[in-house]
Parts: C-alpha cells; sequence; structure tokens
C-alpha cells in the first residue's frame, strides 16, 4: 500500500464516519446476447468502475446560475460544495475531478459570482456554491447571496448531500455554522473536509479534525450522526480516496464492483516479494 493510499485508509477511519447507510444493489439475471462479441455493449461492471472509483472524474461545465429563475428543473441528484473564500474549495473540486482548472482557483477570495453547475458521468450534477465571507462587495448584494444560497441549500429537492470546506487551522466560522444550521435539518448527509492539513504538524492535524468533530457533536447533537469529518490536504494528496467512497455511497454507486479479466489485464502486474537473504541473479546450476 503506498503511503498515499495508507493515510487516506488512517483518515477515513479515525476521522470520518459516514452519515448514510450503505447501499445495496440487485443486478437482474439475462439470457447471454446472441450477437457477436464486438457488438455487445461493455459489461456494467467495466464500465462503472470509474465512476465508483472516482465519482468526480470527468465532470463537464454544464450552467451557471445568478438566482432561484435560473436553476435547473429538479431531476438528477446534486451534490452541493461551499466554503468560506480561501478554504480551499476549488481546489478541493480540481484535485477530486482529477483537473487543474474545472473550479477556478482566484488569488482574489470571492469572486465567483454564481452557481456553477459540472455534470457528472454519472449523470448527477456538482454545484460549486460561491464562497463566503471574504467577498468585498455591497451590503445590498451580499444578502442578497445569502438569502439565495440559504434557500438553495435548504429546500433544494434534489439536492442530496452537502460538502462543506473548512480551514482546519481555523475550525468551522459562523457562516459555517449558520449554513449548517439550515442544511441539517432536512436529514440529509454532510461531509466535511478539514483542509490545509499540509500546514500543521501531525499532532496539530490530529487536534484540528477532532476539534470539528466534537463542536458539531456538541452544538447540533441531533444530528451528527449525518456529519463525516475527513483531514484534507491537496499538495499531500490526503483524504482523497477517502472523500471518493463518501461520495460514491452518496451517489448511489456501487463500489464493490470488481473490473472484468479484460480491464485487470491492463493494469500493471505485482513483482513476487523475496526472500531476504537471496540476491538476484541467475538460478544455480543443478548438482546432478
Amino acid at each position: 500500500m503506498t503511503p498515499s493510499k495508507a493515510t487516506d485508509v488512517a483518515a477515513a477511519i479515525v476521522l470520518s464516519r459516514c452519515a448514510s447507510n450503505p447501499v445495496m444493489h440487485k443486478r437482474n439475471i439475462v439470457a447471454e446476447s446472441a450477437h457477436p462479441a464486438k457488438d455487445r455493449p461493455r459489461p456494467e461492471s467495466e464500465k462503472d468502475f470509474g465512476a465508483a472509483t472516482h465519482p468526480l472524474r470527468q465532470a463537464e461545465f454544464a450552467l451557471g446560475v445568478a438566482d432561484d429563475s435560473q436553476l435547473p428543473p429538479p431531476g438528477p441528484p446534486e451534490i452541493a460544495f461551499a466554503g468560506r473564500s480561501n478554504a480551499g474549495k476549488s481546489s478541493a473540486i480540481n484535485v477530486l475531478a482529477n483537473r487543474s482548472r474545472l473550479a477556478f482557483v482566484s488569488k482574489t477570495p470571492g469572486r465567483t459570482q454564481q452557481i456553477n453547475f459540472f455534470r457528472l458521468r454519472s449523470g448527477a450534477l456538482l454545484a460549486d456554491l460561491p464562497g463566503y465571507g471574504y467577498a468585498a462587495v455591497p451590503l445590498a448584494l451580499k444578502r442578497h447571496w445569502q438569502d439565495f444560497l440559504g434557500r438553495y441549500v435548504a429546500t433544494r429537492q434534489a439536492l442530496i448531500g452537502l460538502v462543506l470546506i473548512v480551514d482546519a487551522r481555523h475550525g468551522l466560522a459562523a457562516s459555517d455554522r449558520d449554513l449548517l444550521a439550515g442544511f441539517l435539518l432536512s436529514g440529509r448527509p454532510v461531509l466535511i473536509l478539514a483542509s490545509k492539513m499540509d500546514k500543521l504538524s501531525t499532532l496539530a492535524q490530529t487536534r484540528a479534525a477532532s476539534d470539528i468533530v466534537r463542536s458539531i457533536a456538541a452544538e447540533f447533537p441531533p444530528h451528527a450522526a449525518q456529519v463525516a469529518v475527513i483531514a484534507f490536504s491537496v499538495p499531500r494528496r490526503i483524504g482523497i480516496e477517502a472523500a471518493e467512497a463518501v461520495l460514491a455511497d452518496w451517489l448511489g454507486l456501487d463500489r464493490s464492483l470488481r473490473p472484468s479479466p479484460g480491464y485487470a489485464r491492463r493494469l500493471p502486474k505485482e513483482k513476487a516479494p523475496r526472500s531476504r537473504g537471496v540476491p538476484r541473479g541467475p538460478k544455480r546450476p543443478s548438482q546432478d
């Protein structure tokens, strides 16, 4: 297991708790197709394996929305990404989508002035909400955004989960708490990515994530089970695999899918481990 995967596993086990129940999928048994092999559709497991493992990859921009009248009609499931400006929301979206500029990373916090929707290959939508807290805009416009985002998060029927990016160095802000208070009443799950863990020592990382967990338990005791907290860092790629697992579960993607034999053959073969003390080189000649 690579160091990054080991870190992801540790983050998932120690610092997170999945807020939704696992989804079980039943498969229909169908007769063998009479079509030639080249005309057959790709096996379900091979087609869906990538989406189940990396649910945000291959996301494409769909539309931008500036007020309620422009929202698309409820249909496919939506996952919203929110957070204070400069908390690392755009960077988190980009690394989970495996794209460098899917969500624009600005040096001026608060520049995004609309909800940007991205279409996922599963058919779901990712909603990138404007960052809040630092935007240098008129008070009337700021109130418009607060009201608009509050209505979207609290009442949007297609919204199945909220990803909240929180700077681990500062913990939950008042604006984060306000957003959670309006969303948790719906009973839907929340994933908190405690970002910028690379800027903290190992001990401080553990304390920062634990502080967020305690804050949620203390301030939202009836809804604490809805919230998962994952230590996250884009530069060190901490928590990426754990976050993907939670998102795939929300979308009902079957992460138990295994690649077909043809898919497996395209993966590099692992070398058999060498026994200690046995040097490399040609086999010794027979003693016959």
